[in-house]
């Protein structure tokens, strides 16, 4: 039994059991009814695809007595480590296909008659051969529809095991009696073959359905395979290897190349690109150098990494996300509510139609045979469990191939109110632009060129620390020039700083500092005044002489835009989506950053409270609304909106108030996160479709008599297997943001 964190205000705690036994919707039900029913339960949700069940319950829940109410109700319980990874089942000494295998064989000779009859041959195996070759398949094969049948009959309740044992000991019973009763005088058409067909095909459904839900899991062994499980260690002068468990915080953790990184932390030494494809998405390795923060399970390029461990095992980034993912896939989106008032009823009802269908038969003046036979297809083709497959199938796959893509879904509500968002609302520092200063104007005065004014200025900052300083040191680096020496430098307080650069005093700082030592052109002057009115920060160069101080240049300062920004509000406004921004910076500088992105409506000088309230407006207009935002005082808005959509790169208050994760700062991956939500909601309606469908075309068509229990078996299997097997096209999608990506998705 796995056990997360308790509230503190509550004292309520998550309860993960894994649950076997479990066949259909009905199953899900009954379960839930059951471990609601122990005292000191909040709530449970069964998810069918996982098998398992997460409860809400006080810390006087135990294991014993869930594990009990979950027995009571007709299922078993298997246990969940602290780590969320399922105790190892008994090793299998046979594969898993191996009783549709004997089944296929005992029943092949029973459809033989029918198959040589295409081809107008009369052959007719004995009826006693009949009898022996369908009972091991009726009561040895398909012993495990007897007992989940019985236990859902004990407990007052239907599922599909009740429906395929009662229909076929129904075709099994007419024949045996049918073969007792006039065997001595002719062979009687028997039904021995449709029982045993059936329960066949209902056998191989369940084994492929099994198959197919296992590949919905994909995502989180890819996940789990990422944890290595031993280090290297320095320790003194030499390297240990021990387990990764036994790693702790501090420790310095050497990297070869090649090798996955063990621990988060951050390099001490050494440079190199590390992969992390499956922590953010990101397709291309990623440069690394002292200083810089790693994850564990990206891997390591080209070069040896010593990395100073500052989160390991339950409280690393991958960890983290293998939990998020599985509390997702494990959850139930709002959607499966109808599906549940529909399971509750749904077998009741179903052996309510087949009495129906018997008696009216038996009205009609048919034989009672056929009268049974058409009540027998109708219990065998209404079958719940591609209701209770049709959303959770959905739900892991997308939330799956979501967290390969850099896109951590959080809850399975979230996804499915993603796909309906009418307006984006962003924060703009660090969100759309990079978050720190850039140098985004240089205007040199006459008498001086670009590169002077800009190697002068980076010789007065290159000893600080100041951001604008970085941004002058980036800004050289990028031009390729040579930085002179500077001698004497030394701050001028509240205006900037002063030193000597080649036998030249050179000053460097505010408007104030210039307006106390020179005049400025009247051309840059009104630049300045544009780039004032744009919100951009100045800093002004000044030369001195024998005659005092003239104006060298005016450097311009402002938070450049991403990349991608552009392409990510187009792509939003293609799809039908209302851009908003949100920014507490000055109305200028949002200004500049909404003409340039084209964004629909500007918000500027908010305080975090305003940005929440502007969130409820839309919402009161009519609008589904999603917020985007990476710092702490965005928290208030991502939790007033609808959906909120964290970005990794900012705060943790931020990510945790999100129910959407975006792995790398990139503004794509907004569009890209509804797009999943479009495509899996559009998968979750295209399974509850085909399933409703399957039943109300079938049981009417088996009430009237036009589908033999075999068909209805066949369609019952495939409507399971179609079901999920539609919702793993999902894994074929990518997102428009993935590097070297056009976009490319499954329809």
């Amino acid at each position: 039994m796995n056990t997360s964190t308790a509230d503190d205000k509550t004292g309520t705690g998550s309860l993960e059991l894994k649950i076997d036994g479990m066949t259909c919707a009905s199953c899900v039900a009954r379960v839930e009814k059951a471990l609601r029913k122990v005292p000191g339960v909040k709530d449970a949700s069964v998810n069918l695809a996982t098998e398992k069940a997460t409860i809400a319950a006080g810390p006087a829940v135990s294991f014993a007595q869930l594990a009990a109410a979950v027995v009571k109700a007709g299922y078993s319980v298997a246990a969940v480590s602290d780590d969320g990874v399922e105790a190892a089942p008994p090793t299998r000494r046979l594969p898993e296909w191996w009783p549709v295998a004997v089944a296929a064989l005992l029943t092949l000779p029973l459809t033989a008659p029918m198959l040589l009859a295409l081809v107008r041959i009369d052959f007719m195996l004995d009826g006693w051969w009949q009898l022996a070759l369908a009972t091991p398949v009726q009561f040895w094969l398909g012993a495990r529809f007897y007992r989940g049948g019985w236990k859902a009959a004990r407990a007052l309740s239907g599922n599909m095991d009740l429906l395929v044992a009662i229909g076929t000991s129904a075709a099994y019973g007419m024949s045996l009696y049918l073969l007792l009763e006039h065997g001595e005088h002719g062979m009687p058409h028997l039904y021995f073959e449709g029982s045993a067909v059936v329960i066949t095909l209902v056998l191989l459904g369940k084994w492929l359905e099994t198959r197919a839900k296992r590949q919905t899991t994909d995502a989180i062994r890819a996940l789990n395979a990422l944890r290595p499980t031993v280090a290297w260690v320095q320790v003194g002068a030499q390297e240990v290897e021990v387990p990764v468990a036994q790693v702790a915080v501090g420790d310095t953790v050497i990297v070869r190349p090649g090798e996955r990184l063990p621990v988060d932390g951050r390099i001490t030494e050494g440079h190199s690109h590390v992969d992390e494809a499956l922590i953010t998405g990101e397709s291309l390795p990623v440069s690394k150098q002292p200083g810089d923060r790693v994850t564990g399970g990206s891997v390591n390029g080209e070069g040896v990494l010593r990395v100073l461990t500052d989160a390991v095992g339950a409280e690393t980034t991958l960890a983290r996300i293998i939990r998020l993912v599985e509390s997702a896939q494990a959850a139930k989106a709002p959607i499966q509510r109808l599906v549940d008032r529909v399971s509750a009823v749904f077998v009741p009802v179903v052996l309510a139609i087949a009495l129906l269908t018997f008696a009216g038969w038996m009205l009609a003046g048919a034989a009672w045979e056929q009268a049974l036979i058409n009540a027998v297809a109708v219990l065998v083709i209404a079958c719940p469990c591609a209701l209770g497959l049709a959303t959770p199938t959905a739900i892991m796959v997308g939330t799956g191939v979501a967290a390969r893509h850099g896109i951590l879904i959080k809850d399975a509500e979230a996804l499915e109110i993603a796909h309906a968002v009418t307006a984006v609302a962003f924060d703009k520092t660090g969100t759309l632009t990079e978050g720190k200063p850039a140098l985004t104007d240089l205007l040199p005065a006459d008498g001086f060129d670009r590169d002077e004014v800009l190697r002068h200025a980076a010789a007065l900052q290159q000893f600080s620390d100041h951001p604008l300083a970085h941004a002058v040191m980036t800004a050289v680096a990028a031009a390729g020039l040579d930085i002179p020496p500077a001698t004497g430098a030394a701050a001028l307080p509240g205006r900037g700083v002063r030193g000597e650069v080649d036998g030249t005093v050179w000053m460097l700082g505010s408007t104030r500092l210039r307006e106390e030592h020179a005049d400025a052109p009247e051309a840059l002057l009104a630049e300045a005044q544009r780039l004032e009115g744009d919100g951009r920060s100045l800093s002004w160069l000044l030369r001195e002489d024998a005659h005092g101080a003239v104006v060298a240049g005016l450097l311009a300062f402002g938070d450049t835009l991403k990349p991608e920004s552009r392409s990510a509000v187009a792509r939003l406004q293609a799809l039908g989506v209302r851009t908003v921004m949100l920014t507490g910076d000055n109305p200028g500088s949002a200004r500049v950053v909404a003409r340039e992105l084209h964004i629909d409506e500007v918000h500027a000088g908010l305080l975090p409270g305003d940005k929440a309230g502007i969130i409820r407006a839309l919402r009161a207009g009519g609008r589904v609304v999603a917020m985007v935002g990476d710092g702490l005082n965005d928290a208030p808005a991502l939790t007033a909106a609808d959906v909120g959509l964290g970005l990794s790169t900012g705060t943790d208050v931020a990510m945790e108030s999100a129910g959407i994760t975006l792995m790398r700062g990139d503004p794509r991956l907004v569009a890209d996160a509804f797009d999943i939500s479009r495509r899996t909601y559009g998968k979750i309606r295209q399974g509850l479709f085909w399933a409703f469908a399957y039943n109300v075309l079938g049981i009417p068509l088996a009430a009237l008599g036009l589908l033999s229990p075999v068909v209805a078996g066949a369609a019952m299997a495939f409507s399971s297997v179609s079901v999920v097997t539609n919702a793993l096209l999902l894994k074929r999608w990518r997102g428009a943001s993935d590097s070297g990506s056009e976009g490319r998705k499954t329809p």
